[in-house]
């Protein structure tokens, strides 16, 4: 019985020692695996057997295998973030569960709230389903070659122009990612939307006068031999008040593009700032309409000879002033002046007339937009003074805004620049 104890205990140590060793073997290859290195040669002095060298051998090559292979993925995504990272279009690739896995620097350019999205779910970090439809269509290969998609940030939007396509997966395997190209096109959108608006209201600027002179003139040609005189003249005097409004809008629109020009026509002199803002304020007292209006010319003595388009900067006091006289009462102060405010010249044109509402008061300087429509239009304006005051302004390097209370008047204010013109 003791030998047969002692023979069993023996045999019990040494399947416990066996075990041990492959559970020390399984366990030191899976943590060289996870850290990437190869079995410690300390482990060969556990046993001599040929076995446990084999396993160790074995086991050093497959670490060897994953780092060559996580080395070469490693140098692919560099490659790709070269090659990709700086280039001006956004570059987007997502992986079969909807996770990025690559997003270049224009990605964030166009998305600023997109930052850090590698590895998260792509409608997470690009809110727009949308997009997500258009990943599918891509994936299952019936999507259109070029398509536009309007993503929402807050009160903004950001419309892109996608191409899409599926690519070899960079991490091998037999799953394909999408790989999409994204184009900025919100600045052409604007302009599309500014145009579109534009002609509608070019349309219906001129729609209106066009319609007055054609009713009005065919009612001459039907019936002049029988119209009183009186009726007749009436007819006549309305005709050539819309053809001169008429005429007015297309000089308007006319100037205003060729100030958004490439070539706007800009004239610069040597002027002197005080003697040009006198002869206009001068030839302005002089017309019917402003007559009875008050100027109060107020300008400093000492202003340097400015760099300046004088037939342009006469244009844009044409506007002010008009705009003053034709909307303030008979007996209104407009009051114009001229100061010099370190490296700046300011010029103000102040009325005491009625003033304009603070939610007007953002707008007045975009086309066509009137404050009284209906009053505007039976005073002859045609929306676009402001706009091309703006413009000229400007193309002078310097700025315009207004300031406004109701009741109490009107203050238009420029700023030009006097160190860069002189």
């Amino acid at each position: 019985m003791t030998l047969l104890a002692a023979a069993l205990a023996v045999c019990l140590l040494v399947a416990l020692i066996t075990i041990l060793r492959q559970r020390s073997a399984t366990a030191l290859l899976e943590q060289s695996l996870r850290e990437r290195r190869t079995v410690l040669n300390d482990f060969l002095a556990q046993g001599t057997d040929s076995r446990w060298s084999r396993l160790c051998s074995t086991a050093n090559e497959l670490v060897a295998e994953v780092n060559r292979l996580n080395k070469a993925n490693t140098g692919q995504l560099a490659q790709l973030d070269a090659t990709l990272g700086s280039l001006s279009e956004a570059v987007l690739i997502v992986d079969p569960g909807n996770y990025v896995m690559f997003a270049n620097q224009a990605v964030e350019a166009i998305f600023p709230q997109a930052r850090n999205i590698l590895r998260q779910r792509v409608e997470v970090a690009l809110h727009s389903r949308e997009f997500l439809s258009f990943i599918e269509q891509v994936r299952a290969g019936n999507a259109e070659a070029q398509r536009e998609i309007e993503f929402f940030s807050g009160s903004e939007s950001v419309w892109i122009e996608a191409t899409g396509a599926m690519i070899p997966s960079l991490q091998g395997g037999g799953e394909s990612w999408a790989l999409f190209v994204l184009h900025d096109i919100t600045k052409q959108k604007k302009l599309e939307a500014l145009r579109k608006d534009f002609v509608a209201n070019v349309s219906h600027e001129l729609r209106t006068p066009l319609s007055i002179i054609k009713g009005y003139a065919e009612t001459l040609v039907d019936g002049h031999r029988d119209m009183r005189f009186e009726d007749r003249d009436q007819f006549l005097r309305t005709i050539l008040r819309h053809s001169e409004r008429l005429s007015s809008l297309l000089e308007d629109i006319l100037t205003l593009s060729r100030l958004e020009s490439k070539n706007p026509g800009l004239h610069r002199e040597l002027v002197l700032i005080n003697a040009l803002v006198s002869s206009i304020v001068d030839d302005f007292r002089s017309r019917p309409p402003a007559r009875e209006h008050v100027f109060e010319l107020n300008m400093d003595s000492v202003i340097p000879e400015l760099l300046l388009d004088p037939l342009k900067l006469t244009q844009v006091f044409e506007n002010l002033l008009g705009n003053a006289v034709k909307y303030t009462a008979k007996g209104s102060h407009i009051r114009i002046a001229v100061r010099r405010k370190g490296p700046e010249l300011e010029l103000r044109v102040a009325d005491d007339g009625p003033g304009i509402p603070a939610s007007d008061l953002p707008h007045i300087f975009e086309r066509f937009y009137r404050v009284d429509k209906g009053r505007s239009r039976e005073k002859g304006g045609t929306g676009l003074g402001l706009s091309i005051v703006k413009h000229i302004i400007q193309l002078h390097g310097g700025r315009v805004w207004a300031e406004s209370e109701q009741g109490k008047g009107t203050t238009f204010i420029i700023v030009l620049p006097i160190k860069s013109a002189a």
